[in-house]
């Protein structure tokens, strides 16, 4: 059976707020454990804080992501070293690198790779600003020449880099879904054209929460029509601290990331209800139909 897991950003937990005060990394994990999530996405090029926290979670029945942000082929050796070590259901990769051209990139896809497929670890590279997959036309000439290159969909990015004019056109949804056909992870986060995170609850933003929800919902159903009966997909929440957070002139937040991390959560766990429950049906359906 195919599975859900909604995790925590941990760097989502930082406050940054202008009086200084921050939960303690006990707290967070406390608090990401107490509030029901299946587990955290976790910085793993720091040894000693994977260890501390994967030691949590796993004591706490959950589970976990491995985030790296590599440099080099080479850079990964010790995160697939620390994922033998520590566990992780899957390595979430940012590509710390700029290439020009496709050409410059495939020595370090094929090598990040073949890495990851020795080890017999999943990775996920994720769409982000400042990283090899930085613009949305970019990254489908990287899906031309690796059409089986499984992507963490930040959607949030592309939306604020090619500032999508309101109504979404058919051409430019056509271009997310080939970005969601290769979606193998979510990371959670909705963004407007000119804001890379919007508040979830103020009504000027509702038509932006509705058409993230309209794309991870495709989303959901593309993976599930790609993946194994055994697969599991997961969706990070990753409401992150300011400057993605907006702030007021005294430079605390408009509204409460915590409280919009949990109910993100909800919501994406209400959204795959609802296409589990229609792929059920459908799978019924077509039974009877050959019956």
């Amino acid at each position: 059976m195919q599975t859900f897991r909604v995790y925590q950003s941990l760097w989502a937990m930082e406050r940054r707020r202008p009086d200084g005060q921050e939960w303690t990394l006990e707290q967070k994990l406390e608090m990401i454990r107490d509030a029901g999530f299946d587990g955290a996405g976790v910085r793993f090029f720091d040894y000693q804080y994977a260890r501390t926290v994967t030691q949590f979670l796993r004591e706490h029945g959950m589970t976990w992501q491995a985030q790296c942000y590599p440099r080099t082929v080479d850079e990964l050796k010790p995160i697939i070293e620390h994922v033998q070590e520590l566990g992780a259901d899957h390595i979430n990769l940012q590509a710390d690198v700029r290439p020009y051209t496709v050409a410059q990139c495939i020595p370090y896809l094929e090598g990040w790779r073949r890495l990851a497929d020795d080890a017999g670890i999943a990775l996920h590279i994720e769409t982000h600003r400042d990283r090899m997959t930085t613009d949305l036309f970019f990254t489908l000439h990287l899906l031309d020449r690796f059409p089986d290159l499984r992507l963490t969909a930040d959607l949030s990015h592309y939306v604020v880099g090619r500032e999508f004019a309101w109504p979404i056109d058919a051409h430019n949804h056509a271009l997310m879904r080939r970005i969601l056909d290769n979606a193998w992870g979510f990371h959670g986060r909705v963004a407007s054209r000119e804001q890379i995170q919007v508040q979830l609850d103020f009504p000027q933003h509702r038509k932006w929460v509705e058409l993230f929800m309209d794309w991870w919902d495709y989303g959901f159903r593309s993976w599930m029509a790609r993946a194994g009966e055994d697969d599991v997909l997961s969706f990070l929440c990753e409401l992150g601290p300011p400057e993605y957070a907006m702030t007021g002139a005294d430079g605390y937040e408009l509204s409460d990331r915590w409280v919009e991390a949990r109910q993100l959560m909800q919501m994406a766990r209400d959204l795959w209800a609802r296409c589990a429950e229609a792929q059920a049906g459908a799978s019924a359906a077509q039974v009877r139909k050959h019956a």
